[in-house]
């Protein structure tokens, strides 16, 4: 009710929510995924010669960089902290092995990078749990397949084992084949507006695709952006 003049007294709330639809930023956050991951697979799998492999790092930072980026952001803006921070810690990854490169070369090993890379597979680990509990099992599979192959990549970075070096391209090639099929779907189900891949969705996740605008509603007051605090 109001005061009597119009207006709405302290004791009332007004919300008002304004929603700017935008594509999903899935597709492009895992198909970049796929070069950037081909690439790092390949140096570890012998692919490329040491002159070769000097040019990985300005493609990463000149492809991969601003591609997962502008990924990152726009997962935010569609209110998905989880893929998200996902895609922005990739971005981070990417960044930091492509300065290093350009500084150190990316031939030999690296104990500094060693630990870096057992870092990031080990937040990507806690990540995967997130996604699970959302019901995104696609982004949960390329979040473990990324943890898998970081965490590989850090503990060859400080043994300089061969075997695991070569297991972690081997796991590298898995995390491409993920992010792909991520990728496909995600763009598929965007464009026909249904599903066409399995995706393993389920909770709200699967509601805000099977279910009308009242389920994807429903709980928006509590979103960050929308609640007073963070």
């Amino acid at each position: 009710m109001g005061t009597g003049n119009g207006r709405i007294g302290p004791e009332h709330t007004v919300t008002r929510v304004m929603l700017r639809p935008i594509g999903s930023p899935l597709p492009l956050g895992a198909f970049t995924l796929v070069p950037a991951g081909l690439l790092l697979a390949g140096l570890q799998l012998g692919w490329f010669s040491a002159h070769d492999a000097k040019s990985i790092p300005l493609l990463l930072l000149g492809f991969a960089v601003p591609l997962q980026l502008t990924a990152s952001l726009l997962a935010f803006f569609a209110r998905d902290a989880l893929v998200g921070t996902g895609f922005g810690l990739f971005t981070g990854v990417w960044l930091a092995f492509g300065l290093a490169g350009l500084s150190a070369g990316v031939t030999g090993t690296n104990h500094v990078l060693g630990v870096f890379f057992l870092a990031v597979g080990g937040l990507f680990a806690l990540l995967m749990g997130g996604g699970l509990a959302g019901g995104k099992a696609a982004a949960g599979a390329i979040i473990l397949a990324g943890s898998a192959r970081f965490i590989l990549s850090g503990l060859y970075e400080i043994t300089a084992t061969k075997g695991v070096e070569h297991a972690s391209g081997i796991v590298g090639l898995a995390f491409v084949g993920v992010a792909a099929y991520v990728g496909l779907a995600t763009l598929l189900e965007d464009t026909a507006k249904r599903r066409l891949l399995p995706m393993g969705r389920r909770a709200r996740a699967l509601a805000a695709i099977d279910e009308g605008l009242e389920a994807q509603l429903r709980q928006l007051e509590h979103e960050a952006g929308v609640r007073e605090q963070l």
